[in-house]
């Protein structure tokens, strides 16, 4: 196997373990009781214990110009094209974004706020242990559903945070190579010697997305030893030191000589290229379907692979603490939810960031892709997104990741090394 050891990977493989102090906490993140000088905050933005779920949208609008900017903290590089839309439509508000990743942008409010400078209005990153447990549960971000679409989002999309897109992790294979039916059936067939060195994926110390991936396929460990039993026909017997069927599966792959790389498109490339004659299978994000359509890649899902095809993760929003301008910043969360015009029966045409339906999806348009879902549940896919409902899926669980990711990030450090 291959794995890059760069000081990178060790910072970021730090920044997964944060706050290992509160691990030991097994039940639900609580919010608790705010400051003084928050509430106060609060009180004036009309926001947490002060918002009534009505609001008049043309006094934020007017409030937010008297603003005049919104500051982003991003854990994505396609919010500054969502920025950059937002001033088209609101061009007295000036709309600056900051791509600093998941981790630092987690970090990177943490530190600020320690230090009682309060300089962002919206931040939105995925790494749901981390948004739930150190932001939200510490008073470090409000909460904020705009009130024309709380109906139209289910509520585990919009508490204890609200999710701004949903995407997902999948196993993708070489379409040209295997036009008829996927190479394999079960998860556990990856791990087998036919498949030695034909397993590829960014390295998940280096990425939050393939961190939650792994710590929820080890999460499953009872559906993916039941799984091992429909393969082999018979229990697993597992490794030295090796605790249950979920860190078995992950073993299993690291010793078939996974291939680790420092990028997820590369991992998607070696996968997806076609000619191939005997191409790996890639394990990352499924948005990396749209280079099917940019880029001549030709990967498929394993649409039913046995136990499960796909690992859903969200990406958040929402209000930093004493935001210093928390009116541009509610109308930045209602644009980056799409037009109230939208609906499931809308058709939506091709080049979607141009005419109607960039008017209608506004701040969804960068990530209105394959393997990207709105939270709305009424947003219809993009052409090829269709697959989405008919994979069956696990969810990343914020509180098992918060209290058990660090141990399968050891786990990955160890039998990696090896």
């Amino acid at each position: 196997m291959t794995l890059s050891k760069t000081l990178k990977t060790l910072a970021i493989g730090a920044g997964l373990g944060l706050m290992l102090g509160g691990l030991a906490q097994a039940q639900m993140a609580k919010q608790p009781a705010p400051p003084p000088e928050m509430d106060a905050w609060l009180k004036a933005a009309e926001l947490g214990p002060y918002d009534t779920g009505k609001h008049d949208w043309a006094a934020i609008e007017k409030k937010a110009i008297e603003e005049g900017e919104v500051i982003i903290y991003s854990a994505s590089s396609r919010m500054a094209k969502v920025a950059k839309a937002f001033m088209k439509k609101y061009p007295g508000i000036k709309a600056t974004s900051y791509d600093l990743g998941s981790v630092k942008t987690i970090e990177k409010t943490v530190r600020e706020q320690n230090a009682n400078l309060f300089n962002v209005d919206i931040v939105t990153t995925g790494g749901s242990g981390q948004v739930v447990h150190e932001l939200w549960a510490k008073n470090r971000i409000v909460n904020f559903v705009p009130d024309m679409f709380f109906d139209r989002i289910p509520v585990e999309n919009r508490e204890p945070v609200l999710i701004r897109v949903l995407e997902a992790v999948v196993f993708m294979y070489n379409g040209e190579t295997y036009p008829d039916q996927p190479p394999v059936k079960n998860m556990w067939e990856l791990t087998e010697e036919r498949w030695k060195g034909k397993v590829v994926m960014k390295d998940p110390l280096q990425s939050l997305t393939n961190y939650m991936g792994v710590a929820t396929l080890v999460q499953h460990a009872d559906e993916l030893a039941a799984a091992y039993k429909r393969y082999a026909g018979k229990d697993i017997v597992l490794s030295d030191g090796v605790p249950d069927a979920g860190y078995e599966f992950i073993y299993r792959l690291l010793h078939n000589d996974l291939v680790i790389l420092k990028s997820g498109s590369k991992s998607a490339a070696a996968s997806g290229k076609p000619g191939q004659q005997n191409p790996p299978n890639s394990f990352g994000a499924m948005t990396y379907y749209r280079y099917n359509f940019s880029k001549g890649l030709v990967n498929e899902f394993f649409k039913d692979i046995d136990p499960a095809a796909k690992i859903i993760y969200p990406t958040y929003t929402a209000i930093a603490r004493q935001a210093p301008n928390p009116n541009a910043a509610k109308l930045f969360t209602a644009f980056l939810l799409g037009s109230t015009e939208l609906t499931a029966d809308t058709k939506l045409e091709k080049p979607y960031k141009e005419g109607r339906s960039a008017e209608l999806l506004l701040g969804l348009l960068p990530y209105f892709e394959p393997g990207s879902k709105s939270p709305r549940d009424d947003v219809p896919f993009p052409e090829g997104g269709d697959a989405w409902d008919a994979m069956k899926a696990w969810t990343v669980d914020p509180d098992f990741m918060f209290r058990e990711g660090p141990k399968v990030r050891d786990f990955w450090i160890q039998e990696s090394a090896g």
